[in-house]
């Protein structure tokens, strides 16, 4: 799991990164220092899990906001909309407009404890972890094959089965339902759109409303809309 802390103050930084480092080897900490320097590790190929934002990055200016202002544009990237966002702050009279702006997860009042930064990242860490490595078994030729959720990104019926779409591998299973398998996954990321499909929300790039089609991440094709379906694709919006 990467995390990102953003902090002006150098000794915070370094106190946060190592607390933080300490508490899984599965962790990797990036700091900046600026809001420019956070904006260049955004574009590493590989997503952060959790930011923890200073409010204030000047403290030379009491109403000084760019850590919020940087946490809104970050909800403004369809990969970061639901991310957890904690803000690390001295500004009280922040809190609700922090909560309320940029829907941050929680807050950090400083002086920071060292107990209250790790029990939020464990919690965040337990929820990754749970939703990694969430799986399902399905059987293929009198072979049981183990199935990650999260590498799911649709599941199509076909004759006599489903075909599952793992982006470069699909998967064929016999005598499987659409039903059959929703309720094995048992997950709210995945909803049925069309009578032939079921979707992984996760994956979703675009919701064209008007010709009712929804556009997967890596997929050449859109999936249409089916009209008994049309509640429940609302409803995620």
């Amino acid at each position: 799991m990467k995390i990102m802390v953003l902090e002006d103050n150098r000794e915070s930084r370094r106190a946060l990164k190592e607390l933080i480092s300490n508490i899984s080897d599965e962790i990797s900490v990036e700091v900046a220092a600026t809001c420019e320097e956070a904006k260049e590790l955004l574009k590493d190929t590989i997503p952060f899990a959790l930011f923890l934002l200073d409010i204030n990055m000047d403290m030379r200016k009491t109403e000084d906001t760019s850590g919020l202002e940087f946490a809104k544009s970050l909800r403004n990237e369809k990969q970061y909309e639901f991310t957890p966002i904690v803000f690390i702050t001295s500004l009280v009279n922040l809190e609700v407009t922090s909560f309320r702006e940029a829907q941050c997860y929680s807050y950090i009042t400083k002086p920071f404890r060292k107990s209250e930064v790790e029990k939020i990242v464990r919690k965040v860490l337990s929820h990754q972890e749970e939703r990694q490595e969430k799986t399902i078994v399905v059987k293929k030729d009198g072979v049981n094959y183990r199935i990650r959720t999260n590498e799911i990104i649709s599941i199509q019926a076909i004759l006599r089965g489903v075909r599952i779409n793992m982006g470069k591998e699909t998967m064929d299973i016999r005598y499987l339902t659409l039903k059959d398998i929703l309720e094995k996954i048992d997950s709210p990321e995945f909803i049925q759109c069309h009578r032939m499909y079921i979707i992984n929300t996760d994956y979703i790039d675009y919701v064209d409303s008007v010709n009712q089609l929804i556009q997967l991440k890596g997929q050449a094709s859109p999936v249409e809309i089916g009209i008994t379906y049309k509640t429940a694709i609302k409803k995620w919006l």
